[in-house]
Formats: structure tokens, C-alpha cells, sequence
């Protein structure tokens, strides 16, 4: 099993030592699910920290083997000021990673899609009016952070009976800083004219790709990722949604070299290991 680079004591040591830094901090936590902190404010993007997937599918012909060790308990996570879900699948919205957020940090906002608010209150035992929602094209702001809905393709544009979208991408932006988390997505058309004006620094994005075999939707593949970064003139691309499901992953390799052929910055990160924003700046220096 892929140990991360960082967890449990280790891990919050250097959360709590990146406080002191300026600009903004990012982990990878595994799967989609990053951390990001910006002035002792903390944001938590689609985190999948428990084994629920693992024990739901035990003795199927479809096991959801972890690749990777967990990076930390969700519980010990105490200072998280906002958490989102881009959808719902269980890898994206699961009860056992945000049922102990929500007892360890009474005040978290919850950003899911309005598509998802009764099937994520139902899951979470909580009161709909509980959660934060959004829809594509609409902005929420809590915890200081401002949240815009964009479309996700998962592998196409769903909508509820009520035309709202059921798979969404996150645009987050704080102070002079722009992040844009793309939850579960596929290219589609007009897809980068919709980003280039959020004028993003960081993307995070999936590249899984898609097979028939796996029997679940498909994500970009490295060279998709790639490609949208560049085309949205993102400043930095990271990769994610590999390495926790032996049936469902890719290596990342194809993503670093189409990013280097394009000439498209990009970090690979491992598991619990923290990227700063200070490197934007030492590569426009």
C-alpha cells in the first residue's frame, strides 16, 4: 500500500506550522480531496478519508481496494471552517469522512449542489437548512471563501427534474487568489471559455479517464487534464482521483508529459504533502 508522504501527528504538525506563511497552502488528502488554507481559514474540497467504499463492496465483483494509506482521521480535522461536495457519490459526499467533520467542527459550512441538498441531508442526519447550496452558475461565500458553480460532465451534463445541475465543478476564490477544484468531469464543449474568465492559478483535476470495464463514469484522462489547463491558461494543473481504487486509477505520467509538451506548469503531489503558493511566484520571478 502507497504510504502518504505525511499523516495523522505528522501530518497536522505541518498544518499547523504552514499558519505562520503568507499567500496559500494546498495537501493533497487523496482521491479529489485537498485541503486549502489561506489566513488560518481552512477549506476542505470533496475529502474521502474513511473506508466506507472498501467495506461496501467487500465480496462484490466490483472491490474498492485502497491503493493508499489515509492520510488522516476526519475527526482530528478541528479547525475546518468550510467543507464541499461536488456530488454525490460516495467517494464525494460520504457520511463516514463528514459525519465526524461536522461533530468535530459544529460551525462547518457544507457547499453541496442543490441537486444533492435532500440526498446529502438525508446521508449526514442533518436538517436541509443545514447545508450551503449552489447551482451552476451561482456563487455562495462562506467561511470567507467565495464559491462559484460551474457544469461537471460525469460523463455528461446531468440535470435534476428541475433542470439543476447534478455534477459541478467549484470555482474558489480568496483574496488575489483563484483555485478551481473540478469534481468529476469529462471534457465538453465550451467548457474552457466557461473557466479562462476566473482567470485560475491552480486547477484540480481528475485524470483517471474513463473505461467501459470499470462499470462506474469516467474523468479526464492526464493528456485531457492537461490540455484544459492550458486552454484556461491555468498558472498550475494538479493531478488527483488516481491512486486510492486499484480498479479505478492511472498513472500519472501521460498528464506530466502532455503538460510538458504544452508547456503548461504542473505538480505532482503525493499524498499528505503540501504545496505552497509561494512557488507561483519563484516561477514568475
Amino acid at each position: 500500500m502507497i504510504r502518504p508522504l505525511l499523516a495523522g501527528d505528522a501530518f497536522l504538525a505541518d498544518v499547523a506550522a504552514a499558519r505562520r506563511h503568507p499567500g496559500f497552502r494546498l495537501w493533497w488528502l487523496g482521491q479529489s480531496g485537498f485541503l486549502l488554507q489561506w489566513q488560518g481559514r481552512h477549506l476542505l474540497l470533496d475529502p474521502y478519508l474513511s473506508d466506507s467504499l472498501t467495506r461496501k463492496y467487500a465480496g462484490t465483483d466490483k472491490p474498492h481496494v485502497r491503493m493508499t494509506e489515509r492520510v488522516v482521521a476526519p475527526e482530528r480535522l478541528d479547525f475546518v471552517d468550510v467543507v464541499t461536495s461536488s456530488h454525490d457519490h460516495t467517494d464525494h459526499l460520504d457520511a463516514d469522512t463528514l459525519g465526524p467533520l461536522l461533530g468535530a467542527n459544529p460551525r462547518l459550512a457544507v457547499v453541496v449542489p442543490e441537486a444533492d441538498r435532500d440526498v446529502a441531508a438525508q446521508r449526514l442526519h442533518v436538517d436541509p437548512s443545514r447545508l450551503t447550496v449552489v447551482d451552476a452558475g451561482g456563487e455562495v461565500e462562506a467561511g470567507g471563501f467565495r464559491i462559484a458553480a460551474v457544469p461537471a460532465a460525469h460523463e455528461e451534463i446531468e440535470r435534476d427534474e428541475r433542470g439543476r445541475c447534478r455534477h459541478l465543478g467549484y470555482v474558489v476564490r480568496f483574496g488575489a487568489f483563484t483555485v478551481h477544484h473540478a469534481g468529476d468531469c469529462v471534457p465538453y464543449e465550451g467548457q474552457a471559455e466557461r473557466l479562462r474568465p476566473f482567470a485560475v492559478d491552480v486547477a484540480l483535476l481528475p485524470i483517471n479517464g474513463r473505461a467501459p470495464q470499470r462499470r462506474v463514469p469516467g474523468n479526464f484522462s492526464g493528456e485531457e487534464a492537461a490540455r484544459l489547463a492550458h486552454e484556461i491558461g491555468a498558472r498550475l494543473v494538479v493531478p488527483c482521483h488516481y491512486e486510492m481504487f486499484a480498479f479505478n486509477t492511472a498513472s500519472p505520467e501521460a498528464f506530466v508529459a502532455e503538460a510538458r509538451r504544452l508547456g503548461q506548469r504542473c505538480r505532482v503531489l503525493r499524498a499528505g504533502e503540501r504545496w505552497t503558493s509561494a512557488e507561483l511566484e519563484d516561477a514568475s520571478a
